[in-house]
Formats: C-alpha cells, sequence, structure tokens
C-alpha cells in the first residue's frame, strides 16, 4: 500500500497496521527512545546533585548515637519465632539485663546488638526446634536517655534519640536558671567495666568564649548532667 504525499503519517501507520493485522503479521515494537536531559541539567550538574545527596547523607549519618542499637534495659523487645505462636513473645529487659522466654529461660539481653540476641536465641531453640527462625524488633528504646540536673528550667530525665552534645542538653532542659553557675557544670559517667563514677568538668564561658570546645563533650546515655547553684559553689 502507498501512501499519498497529502495523507499524514499518522494515517499511513494506521493503514499499515490494519493491514498487518488481517494478514497475521507481528510487527515488533520500536525501542523506546531514552528521554532526552532537561534543559540546564548537564551530566555533570547530575552528578553534583548525587554529590550533594550523599554528603547530606553524611551529615545525618554523623547525628546517629551508635552503629548498631545496644540493647539496654527497660527496653521493649518483640520476639518472634516462625510458625510458633506460644515462643513468640513481647518482653521488657529486665533491670538485671536479662529477658526471659518460654523453653529458653534467662537470657542476657544488655550490651548486645539485636542480631546477637537473635543469633543467641536461636542457638538455643536449636534443642527443641530444628531450624528455628527468629525475629528481634525493638519496639521502645527506654535505655537511652540523659538526666539534667540542678539549675535548669526543666531538670529530669530525657530520651537520647541522637548525637547529643553538653550545651544541646542543657538546651533540652529548658537552659540554665538565673542562679545557676553555668562555668561549674559537672557530668558523672558510668565507668568501663565497673570502674565507678567517672567526674567531668565543664564550663560554659570556656566553651562559648575561649578555645574550650573540646569541653562540650558527647553525651552518652546514663550521663548525669549536673548545673550547681551559685550559692553551692565555693570560693577559692
Amino acid at each position: 500500500m502507498r501512501c499519498l504525499g497529502i495523507v499524514t503519517t499518522s494515517c499511513c501507520l494506521t493503514a499499515l497496521l490494519s493491514t498487518a493485522l488481517a494478514s497475521g503479521q507481528h510487527i515488533a515494537a520500536s525501542p523506546v527512545k531514552p528521554q532526552a536531559q532537561p534543559p540546564g541539567l548537564s551530566p555533570q550538574s547530575s552528578g553534583s546533585a548525587l554529590n550533594a545527596g550523599t554528603i547530606r547523607g553524611g551529615e545525618k549519618s554523623s547525628l546517629i548515637v551508635t552503629r548498631e542499637y545496644i540493647i539496654g534495659p527497660e527496653d521493649l523487645l518483640e520476639i518472634t519465632v516462625w510458625r510458633n505462636a506460644d515462643l513468640s513473645k513481647v518482653v521488657s529487659v529486665r533491670p538485671d539485663g536479662r529477658i526471659s522466654l518460654p523453653l529458653v529461660g534467662d537470657v542476657t539481653a544488655v550490651g548486645k546488638t539485636p542480631s546477637q540476641l537473635t543469633e543467641e536465641i536461636a542457638t538455643r531453640l536449636k534443642e527443641y526446634k530444628e531450624n528455628p527462625s527468629v525475629a528481634i524488633v525493638v519496639k521502645e528504646v527506654n535505655s537511652y536517655a540523659i538526666y539534667v540536673l540542678g539549675e535548669v528550667k526543666g531538670p529530669g530525665k530525657y530520651p537520647l534519640k541522637s548525637k547529643t552534645t553538653l550545651l544541646q542538653g542543657i538546651t533540652i532542659a529548658g537552659g540554665f536558671t538565673p542562679t545557676a553557675a553555668r562555668n561549674k557544670v559537672v557530668v558523672f559517667r558510668f565507668g568501663e567495666n565497673g570502674s565507678g563514677d567517672e567526674k567531668i568538668k565543664a564550663s560554659y564561658d570556656d566553651i562559648v568564649l575561649r578555645d574550650g570546645s573540646q569541653q562540650n563533650i558527647e553525651l552518652k546515655p546514663g550521663d548525669s548532667v549536673v548545673v550547681p547553684a551559685e550559692t553551692m559553689v565555693l570560693m577559692p
């Protein structure tokens, strides 16, 4: 079939398609051409946008308290054993750092990551069940907290949801009161391996006005920030 010059291209294509269908022939779809690059966006600029996204992702990752979550006391865990509802439980980590499960008994959870605890529970269940499949979900995070005491506007316990510095912790508690001895701040921290509490001193003026940024430490779970009153500070 020949299309006249006055006939549009779409008409020719329609006629060809009708003829092919009538004769039972198969017409392969033409490959779709890649979409043209939008004006003003070059491959170099696309790469720059990707790099910018990577940088922003890196900035966000620096806000994480730890790279892997460590289970602590009072955390609420949902433990699921596939195809065994009797062994699947929602348990709270006791103050002694353990949880209790049917058949398994007491298991130490504090200080472990969810994957480590999953592996230990699965290993113990192998005595009763072949190839047990265990999954753990941290439903509530209650162990990551700091305590801000003394001359702040809102003393109390605050959850530690991201990387938090000393100044940020005081800000979360509402900031200093007018009678606060802001240059005599003390952070009490649990020592490692039961070595006793660590006492860290910090000065607000040194951090803000002088070269004392190293005093603006990163707070850790369990830290107690104490801001004494000016009347409590002993004169040298």
